[in-house]
């Protein structure tokens, strides 16, 4: 923050609001714990608000407004939803033990499944073996057991998700699968979020947007995830209205802070 402020030719001393998006934010009491950290840092005149690092995404790409539905995939995943009344729903986003799937974790975390099974004849054998001990430099899948277990980083098997995306659309049927299992859990978790919140209104046809943000979704080749996505969804709620922000999450944060403190303002002056 402190950087960005230099950059900007500002001092913390001019700074009116600051909006915190961070990942694994979901409960007051984590909510709390923040505010007690960057009040120490920024003037008492300042206003503070935590939000979930989801909500910074879905104001990406609605320039600030919160309304409307996000899909990040990325190393996670989470679908995360908010209504013009400030009604909220998520789902998915419990991490990789509790089952992102979908994520990038979940479709690499697959792959490798994938080609133990292959080798322990218990699957079918796929190119996926050749291509990912390719990419890691080892020799055999006995190795793979060491590389997984070497590092507990989960975006170090998340790395993995553009070889699975080769190998499918090589035409290697396990990878196919796991990216087609891959849209049917995220599109699942949009649709679990909307109707929940209603988004698409009663009769199931309303307009409403869909923000699309993480690695996962970004615009691969033949193999195109998000929008076979958008495809799963868009049958069961035509209206949706899917956005590829322009700008990166922080400056939907930045958005954040100034709506907040532009509706404190409003309410002050009594309108």
């Amino acid at each position: 923050m402190m950087q960005a402020l230099t950059m900007a030719g500002k001092d913390h001393s001019d700074v009116i609001a600051v909006c915190l998006s961070v990942s694994g934010v979901n409960h007051p009491s984590d909510q709390q714990r923040m505010l007690d950290w960057i009040r120490k840092l920024f003037p008492v005149h300042a206003q503070f608000y935590v939000e979930n690092d989801a909500v910074a995404a879905l104001a990406s790409g609605t320039m600030g407004k919160l309304h409307g539905c996000v899909l990040i995939a990325g190393t996670g995943s989470i679908a995360y939803g908010v209504t013009e009344d400030g009604k909220v729903a998520r789902a998915a986003g419990a991490g990789p033990v509790l089952g992102d799937w979908g994520s990038g974790y979940g479709i690499a975390a697959q792959a490798l499944t994938a080609v133990i099974k292959a080798h322990d004849g218990r699957g079918p054998q796929t190119n996926l073996t050749r291509e990912i001990l390719r990419k890691l430099e080892i020799a055999s899948p006995d190795e793979l057991i060491g590389w997984t277990y070497a590092d507990s980083s989960w975006a170090r098997i998340a790395a993995l998700v553009p070889v699975v995306v080769s190998s499918a659309e090589d035409g290697d049927e396990v990878a196919n699968k796991i990216l087609h299992d891959a849209v049917q859990e995220l599109a699942g978790s949009v649709v679990a979020v909307v109707r929940r919140l209603t988004l698409c209104g009663e009769e199931g046809a309303d307009q409403f947007p869909l923000v699309l943000v993480g690695g996962v979704l970004e615009g691969n080749k033949k193999w195109n995830i998000s929008g076979e996505v958008i495809k799963c969804i868009s049958e069961v709620f035509p209206g949706v209205h899917p956005i590829r922000p322009e700008v990166e999450p922080a400056i939907g944060a930045a958005l954040l802070a100034w709506s907040h403190h532009h509706k404190e303002l409003k309410l002050e002056n009594g309108s």
